[in-house]
Parts: structure tokens; C-alpha cells; sequence
């Protein structure tokens, strides 16, 4: 019983430390090498700070290569 009591302890430490893991993003978009674009995502988790930077990454004419910072 006391294992028990321990363990169930460790995991509502666990959830209270870690809420929700969304972070302050920036995406940072480059053409051959040479940073062209950079916009603050704000606070998301990171799946959907990634998806709105692919978002970005393709304009009319030109193609970037846009990552999540």
C-alpha cells in the first residue's frame, strides 16, 4: 500500500510540473543558405508551431526552407 501511495505521489507531482510543454517559437525561413524571413510563433507546442511555419514556406515564385527555433 505504501508503493502505492508513493507512486501515485510521483505521477500528480509529474502532471502538475509538467502542464501542457507549449514554448515560445520562432520560425526562420532561408532561400540558398541566406535567411530571408523570421516571424515570432508565440506560445504553442511545437507540432503546431511547425505546422504554421510549413505554411509559410511556399510564396508564389519562391520555395524557402522554413524551420521551427
Amino acid at each position: 500500500m505504501k508503493k502505492v501511495i508513493i507512486t501515485l505521489a510521483i505521477l500528480a507531482t509529474g502532471v502538475v510540473i509538467l502542464p501542457s510543454c507549449k514554448k515560445d517559437y520562432t520560425c526562420v525561413c532561408t532561400v540558398n543558405g541566406k535567411e530571408v524571413y523570421r516571424e515570432d510563433l508565440g506560445k504553442q507546442t511545437r507540432s503546431d508551431a511547425e505546422d504554421a511555419c510549413e505554411s509559410k514556406s511556399v510564396n508564389p515564385g519562391v520555395i524557402a526552407k522554413c524551420e521551427v527555433e
